[in-house]
C-alpha cells in the first residue's frame, strides 16, 4: 500500500502544527522542508512526535562526506522516519549519510531512518531530466544502502524494473487533474503515480492550501486505494 506524504511548505510554525493537528489521524507522512526545516525545526519535530506521526526530513544533504554524515546524525529523532539527500553527491557521500543516521539511531534507541537520495528536481522539465540519468543516479542510491530514491512519476517504472522493489521511491510533483502545476514540470496526478508504483507520493498546497484540508486528503487517499499498481 503506498502512503500519502503532505508537504509542510508553510512560512510559520503555527501553521504547520494547525496542519498537524488537522489531519494526525489520517495514516500520513508529514514532510518538513527546507522552509520549516530552518524555520522551526525542534519545533514542529517536537509536535509531530507528541501526535506520533511518521516525518519525512527533506534536508536534500549534499556535502563532503564527513560534513553531510554529520548532518545527517543532528536529524536524526523519534518522529524522523526518511531524510533526503542529494544522489549527486555520489556514493561515497550517501554511504556516510546512511551509515552516520543508523549508529545515531542505534546510540538513542530509535528506528533508523531511510535515506532518500533525490535524483532530478521534478521542477526540472522532461527535455533536461532524461530517464537514463535518473537510472544512472539511483544506481549510485542502491550501491550505497539507500531505502530509496525520490523522482518523478515518469522515471517510477524504469527505477522498479532495473532495482526492484527493494528501493522505494518517493514521488514529488503530484497535482490531483485539474490543480495548477506551478513551479512543478515533471508531474503527474496521484492516480497516474500509484499506477507507476510510486511506494510514497508527496502532495503539498493541494492540502496545504485547500478550503477543507481533510476532504482533500480524504479524496487523495480514495484515489491512491482505487487505483491498482
Amino acid at each position: 500500500m503506498s502512503a500519502l506524504v503532505v508537504a509542510l511548505d508553510v512560512p510559520s510554525a503555527e501553521r504547520a502544527q494547525a496542519i498537524v493537528d488537522e489531519l494526525y489521524d489520517f495514516d500520513l507522512v508529514f514532510k518538513i522542508g527546507l522552509e520549516s526545516l530552518l524555520g522551526y525545526r525542534e519545533r514542529i519535530l517536537r509536535h509531530c512526535e507528541e501526535r506520533d506521526v511518521r516525518v519525512c526530513i527533506d534536508a536534500k544533504l549534499h556535502d563532503i562526506p564527513r560534513t553531510a554524515g554529520a548532518a545527517a546524525r543532528q536529524l536524526v529523532s523519534p518522529a524522523v522516519r526518511m531524510i533526503t539527500a542529494h544522489a549527486t553527491g555520489g556514493t561515497e557521500m550517501l554511504r556516510a549519510v546512511v551509515d552516520a543516521a543508523g549508529e545515531r539511531a542505534a546510540e538513542i534507541g530509535v528506528t533508523a531512518p531511510g535515506i532518500f537520495a533525490v535524483t532530478l528536481l521534478t521542477s526540472t522539465a522532461a527535455e533536461d531530466a532524461p530517464v537514463e540519468r535518473v537510472v544512472e543516479l539511483a544506481s549510485l542510491a542502491c550501491d550505497a544502502g539507500c531505502a530509496g530514491v525520490v523522482c518523478s512519476a515518469r522515471e517510477v517504472r524504469s527505477v522498479k524494473e532495473t532495482f526492484g522493489e527493494g528501493l522505494a521511491t518517493l514521488v514529488p510533483g503530484i497535482r490531483p487533474a485539474g490543480f495548477a502545476a506551478a513551479d512543478q514540470r515533471r508531474v503527474a496526478t496521484p492516480a497516474q503515480a500509484i499506477a507507476a508504483g510510486a511506494d510514497y507520493v508527496v502532495v503539498g498546497r493541494p492540502v496545504t492550501e485547500a478550503a477543507d484540508r481533510r476532504a482533500a486528503v480524504a479524496s487523495l487517499l480514495e484515489e491512491m486505494a482505487l487505483q491498482p499498481r
